[in-house]
């Protein structure tokens, strides 16, 4: 492994330092805060030492063997882990056998060194920043915003405390919005275009897809007027076509159920004559890639459809992240976010937003019909991250 140390007035000063010469498999290995004091001690001067380090190793080359101490063991025993995770679509015959034990082990110590990471990185911020500042940062990090937005931020902040000499908690909160804004403002927001016939609303189970959908469909009966209509792929469970056709009843409006792909070309042509056919997919675990196969080849995405991807607020992130990844397939227009009263963060909406660039329809905040809906907007989403706030 390569190293090499780095002396910055910042850590994301370092980093860049890191990944411009290392590359961005650079990993930091150790940091520390470094005081100078200049001018018989009176003035004092604060910077970072960063040791950071790359593996050179080809993976076709054979390293001579470390000293054998437990430590070495087992940085080789995750090394390898980690080669075999990279080459994992190229499978070695001699991996056919491997203990499934060890791999739940790896698992586990990956996870507990993800963990030690970012408590490191919760101390380093706090010795980043000054003191007046790190209310707010950790208002940010109990929002759920990533530690990258994050860090843009506090530099940002310090800046302006730097010039300033002080700085409150609204003075943070419009820096953070205008900083936020340009990085959600080329991204499309709002609702329904109604210039495409049908509507697809994705998205795994218990989400709310079916609510949110009846939500939609009112707005559009009772605001644009429009002749609307319903199709069902969700035929595993009973219950929900049960609760798709109570809605349809109150808004007099067709329902068709389709078990399959000629079931659903069926579907098509009864609602041919209507403004707008609002298609509910069946819930199902779409962490797994064969659902979303599944139901690529059962419903048509094509310039007559627009398509609404629904994640709940209430999921973890990392599985949000999954899901979302599982989608890239098909040509989603923008997320619809659901439960938001039902969570104290927000964060993940626009981590999301980000990561995918993807914009914004709706978001909803109860289960009243159709009520407890909004359609998205910038300014909608940015007060909405510092909603219930009372510094």
């Amino acid at each position: 492994m390569k190293m090499k140390k780095y002396y910055a007035s910042s850590i994301p000063e370092a980093m860049k330092q890191v990944r411009a010469e290392l590359g961005e498999d650079a990993v930091i290995l150790n940091s520390k805060v470094i005081i100078t004091k200049k001018f018989f001690g009176m003035i004092k001067k604060k910077s970072f030492e960063v040791v950071a380090g790359v593996d050179t190793i080809e993976p076709t080359l054979v390293a001579p063997a470390p000293p054998a101490t437990k430590d070495n063991a087992r940085l080789q025993e995750l090394t390898n882990a980690i080669q075999a995770k990279i080459h994992q679509d190229q499978p070695q015959p001699d991996a056919v056998n491997e203990d499934t034990g060890i791999s739940e082990e790896l698992r586990k110590e990956i996870a507990d060194l993800k963990s030690l990471m970012q408590s490191m990185h919760k101390k380093t911020t706090q010795a980043q920043y000054p003191d007046e500042l790190l209310p707010f940062i950790e208002y940010l990090r109990q929002q759920e915003l990533s530690e990258e937005l994050i860090t843009t931020i506090g530099d940002e902040l310090f800046m302006y405390f730097k010039e300033a000499s002080e700085i409150n908690f609204s003075q943070c909160k419009l820096i953070t919005k205008n900083l936020l804004r340009k990085k959600l403002e080329g991204l499309p927001m709002g609702g329904l275009s109604y210039e495409r016939k049908y509507i697809n609303v994705l998205g795994p189970t218990g989400v709310g897809k079916t609510t949110t959908i009846a939500k939609m469909a009112a707005r559009a009966v009772l605001e644009k007027k429009k002749k609307i209509g319903f199709i069902t792929t969700d035929t595993y469970r009973i219950a929900a076509i049960e609760q798709l056709k109570t809605y349809a009843g109150l808004l007099q409006a067709p329902v068709e159920i389709a078990y399959n792909a000629t079931d659903f070309e069926q579907a098509i042509q009864k609602l041919s004559h209507l403004d707008l056919v609002f298609i509910d997919t069946a819930g199902r675990n779409y962490k797994e890639v064969k659902y979303v196969d599944d139901l690529q080849r059962l419903i048509k995405f094509d310039d007559q459809a627009e398509s609404y991807l629904v994640l709940a607020m209430t999921t973890k992130e990392k599985d949000m992240v999954n899901i979302v990844d599982q989608f890239k397939q098909l040509p989603i227009e923008k997320f619809i976010f659901t439960k938001i009263d039902e969570t104290n963060s927000i964060g993940t909406m626009v981590n999301l937003m980000i990561k995918y660039n993807k914009g914004l329809a709706y978001y909803t905040n109860g289960q009243e019909v159709p009520e407890d809906i909004e359609e998205a907007d910038l300014e909608a989403v940015l007060n909405l991250f510092f909603q219930g706030e009372e510094k």
